[in-house]
């Protein structure tokens, strides 16, 4: 029990518990960390309004509520994104050092998500992901067990492509990053080509605010050439490093560009190649990244 501002006792219990799973549930159905923290705080609000006496499985009950939330939101998020300026990426977040705080969805699985129907998506990262049984995910997006039976099986199908085939040790997709990091900066082209798969696909999302290319470099040349443009730019502006990082899933690293913006650049790694580059510039997204780099810094 927590004090609340009037003295009266707030009731926490079977919410502070639930709050980081739900916190990733939201985020994994929204994209957006500051959305999510938005939907899990108005279901914290119907959660103290609700007669929790009778709730049985608290947990259970805030899913749904979150999970309803979200369905809510994806309508007028995906009107925001048919309106967004150049490529739209998820917000990036750091991957948690405690391995209950993960899920085998990783950044190319987060894009692929967006897809789907919210209902396919919602009933395939309640059931696959966060192992909700079928008649609570159908209590969740109001649907009968069979056709979220249904749902799920579309997404996964949709889906299959996208999923990792096989994880890249976090030793050596930050190796990776590194050597990425070092060769693209430094304008070493020779050994940034050995670090790319042939049909490597880069995409940047500076949402209209900064820039950023307007459509993603499809193929190895396309990619190197944009690199072969940077070099003088990096020259005067050397890239400030922050760290690297697992985000989303996949090895990068966070950076300081020139006049302070903060980057964060993502690869995602198949048998040793980068088959994709994923950069986020739009400082709505990348506002909290430098703080919690920073902070696991030390």
């Amino acid at each position: 029990m927590t004090p609340s501002c009037n003295g009266a006792a707030v009731p926490e219990t079977g919410f502070r518990e639930s709050r980081p799973g739900l916190i990733r549930l939201a985020y994994r159905m929204l994209g957006s960390l500051a959305d999510a923290e938005d939907v899990v705080q108005d279901a914290y609000a119907r959660w103290l309004a609700a007669d929790r006496a009778a709730v049985r499985e608290p947990a259970a009950f805030l899913r749904i509520v979150v999970t309803r939330l979200c369905l809510n939101q994806l309508k007028s998020a995906r009107r925001r994104r048919e309106t967004y300026l150049g490529p739209w990426l998820p917000e990036p977040i750091f991957d948690s050092d405690e391995p209950e705080d993960l899920d085998d969805i990783t950044l190319p699985l987060m894009i692929a998500l967006e897809r789907l129907s919210p209902l396919e998506r919602a009933a395939f990262l309640l059931h696959d992901v966060f192992g909700m049984p079928f008649p609570e995910v159908a209590a969740a997006i109001g649907r009968e067990d069979a056709a979220c039976r249904k749902l799920a099986s579309r997404a996964r199908v949709n889906l299959r492509e996208a999923r990792p085939r096989f994880t890249v040790p976090r030793e050596d997709g930050l190796r990776i990053a590194a050597a990425f990091f070092a060769a693209s900066r430094s304008g070493d082209l020779g050994a940034l080509r050995t670090l790319l798969a042939d049909d490597v696909v880069a995409t940047a999302d500076g949402g209209g605010k900064v820039p950023a290319s307007p459509e993603p470099l499809v193929g190895q040349d396309a990619v190197l050439a944009r690199h072969a443009a940077m070099v003088g730019e990096f020259g005067l502006n050397p890239s400030q490093l922050v760290r690297y990082a697992v985000i989303d899933g996949v090895p990068g690293f966070v950076t300081v560009e020139a006049g302070g913006l903060v980057q964060t650049t993502a690869l995602h790694v198949q048998e040793g190649k980068v088959v994709a580059i994923y950069v986020v510039r739009n400082p709505d997204k990348t506002g909290r990244v430098l703080r919690e780099g920073a902070s696991r810094c030390a």
